[in-house]
This record gives C-alpha cells, structure tokens and sequence, in this order.
C-alpha cells in the first residue's frame, strides 16, 4: 500500500506552477522534490509498482525535468540517486530561466524498508566512522558527478541530497571544490558527526563547551601536525572556500542541528579575538586526530569552510517531521538564513 507521502498529487508542492529561478524558495522546493523523487523511485521499484501504478515521475515532470539516468548500489541493486535533466518546454515562458539548472543529480537517504535498510544503516555506519568516502555508494556517485562535469561543464548542474544522500553529495561537493569545480549543492538535514551540544538549552553552559572543545582540538591539532611534520600555515579550507553549498537544518532535528552551532560559534571566535584558535579547530575533529595521532590519517568529511545555512523554525511535532524532506517545500516556513564564508 503506498504511502500518502509518496504521492505528488496528496503531499507535493502543487503551489508551485510557476517557478521563480531566482527565488531561493522556489529552488530549494524544486531540488527537494528531486531528491524525493529518488525516495519514490526506489519504493516503486521495493513495491514492484510499474506503468500507471507508479508514482516517482510527477515529482520531476511537474517542474519539466526528465529522468536521465539512475543511480544504483552495486551491493543491493537499490537505486539511491538519479541525474535529471531539465528540459521545458519550446513554449515555457519563464523570465528567470537563466538561472535554472540544467542537470540536476540527487540522492535519497536511509529508507527503513528490509530491501535497502541493512545497505542504508551500514553506510550510515560508515560516515559515522568517517569512511564513506571508501564505500562503492560513493564512488558510484562520484564518479556520476565526474562525467558530468567532464561533459557539461560545473555551470547549470546541481547537486542535492537529503540526510545519508546530503553526506554524499557534501562529500561529492567538497571532492570537487578541492579541484577548483564550485557545484551549486542543496543539502537537506545533512549529517553532523559531534556531541549534541546544540541541544543544550543555557547559552553560557553551551558556548563554554565550544571554547574548550575549540581549545582542545587547536591543541591537538597543532601536536598531531608536528608530529607528522606537516606546516600549520597550510590550509585545506582556503581552497574550498568559495564553494558556498545550501545548507537547512531543523534546530529538532539532532543529526543535522550542530551544524547551527559550528558555524555560529566560529563567528563568535572571531568576535572575542580568537579565531585563530578557531581556523584550527574548525577544519578538525578530535576523532580524526586522534586517529591522526596513532598514524591514521582521516580527514572530518562533514566539516566545511563555507556555506549558505536556512534553519527552519517552524515548530516541528516529532522527530520524523524534524528530520523529514517534506517540510523543505511546504509554503509559509519560518526560516531563518545566514551566509557564512571562510
């Protein structure tokens, strides 16, 4: 029996018959839906839904995107990314279509369905661990980005992705920004790997806990790079820099929520005059120095130099809401959205 939430017509944006390229509203419910889309085409495929009785298509076709390609796992044969192609009509009258994208590639996230859930949870697993860039999903998904870019160009394509599917197109995003390609990328509920200090409600209590863990993780960070003799004045982040993704996040929602605090607190760093201890803390994570420090070096996937971060504030009733897609087109959100640059 299909979910309400899979169909377009009961649970997707039909507000939208005109979409405003420059809106950023109107671009962040079009890169939802997409990722949706990929949510649906692997449902339809676990329910064997075909022809008519499928429902994955009107989440694209409504906004006039083809499904170009699928991605699939090579460990389960589940489909956890598409690459679309934005093709309007020759009628399509749109005073914004410069600033469409031409290709747009998403991925899903975790789907708790006995058909991909063990393959979802063990990749989960592994960007816990800080290995999903040594996974087959990943490199599946790189290497789709590669060949596009190879082919079109960065300018017109999109990267989007919600939850497990944000960490892998983050992952994509960073590997590409490192070779000077800036993709345009849409992260919904991405992943942050820490301590859930975000949670706590006394801002002294909160912002005193920031400034040792900074402290600590300067700290280790500047021992653990002597030991391996590498040069503190190189920086990884100054090479990332001018790829702004789009990051939202529900402060409910405790997987993506911190990612709030980093960038909040590395602000505050700069304001109380120590945001040198901070440009050292905020390419780090203890876990990976740690790792560094017994000779296994592992960069922190999650972190990133720059980003554009929309925070819902709509009060959100559970969890699942918090962390859920469809909040992220749904008319009237209290957002609130601040650019953050390294």
């Amino acid at each position: 029996m299909a979910s309400e939430r899979e169909s377009f017509d009961l649970s997707g944006p039909l507000h939208l018959t005109h979409v405003d390229w420059d809106n950023p509203n109107h671009r962040k419910s079009v890169a939802a839906s997409l990722v949706q889309g990929v949510y649906v085409l692997e449902k339809d495929r676990q329910e064997r839904r075909e022809g008519p009785d499928a429902l994955a298509s009107p989440w694209w076709v409504f906004f006039n995107f083809q499904l170009l390609r699928k991605l699939l796992d090579d460990a389960d044969s589940s489909i956890f990314g598409a690459i679309y192609e934005f093709k309007p009509p020759s009628t399509y009258c749109n005073d914004t279509l410069h600033r469409s994208p031409r290709y747009v590639i998403a991925f899903r996230g975790t789907i708790t369905k006995a058909d991909s859930v063990s393959r979802d949870i063990e990749l989960d697993m592994h960007f816990v661990r800080n290995g999903l860039h040594q996974t087959s999903r990943y490199e599946i998904a790189i290497q789709a980005v590669r060949n596009m870019i190879a082919t079109f160009g960065d300018s017109g394509i999109w990267l989007a992705g919600h939850s497990l599917g944000s960490a892998v197109s983050l992952l994509c995003g960073k590997t590409m920004a490192k070779s000077g390609n800036f993709i345009e990328s849409f992260l919904f509920n991405p992943p942050y790997v820490s301590a859930p200090i975000e949670r706590i409600k006394d801002k002294k209590v909160k912002h005193g806990l920031r400034i040792a863990s900074s402290v600590i993780t300067a700290g280790l960070s500047i021992a653990v790079k002597a030991k391996q003799k590498k040069s503190l004045s190189c920086d990884p982040f100054a090479a990332m820099s001018a790829w702004v993704p789009c990051l939202f996040v529900n402060p409910s929602d405790h997987i993506c929520s911190e990612y709030v605090g980093y960038f909040e607190h590395r602000k505050k760093m700069e304001e109380i005059g120590a945001g040198s201890i901070e440009r050292l803390a905020t390419q780090n994570s203890l876990g990976c120095l740690l790792m560094g420090a017994f000779g296994k070096e592992s960069e922190p996937l999650h972190l990133i130099p720059s980003a554009s971060v929309s925070v819902n504030l709509t009060p959100s009733r559970d969890f699942k809401e918090a962390h859920g897609i469809h909040q992220w087109w749904k008319p009237h959100l209290h957002l609130q959205s601040k650019l953050y640059k390294y």
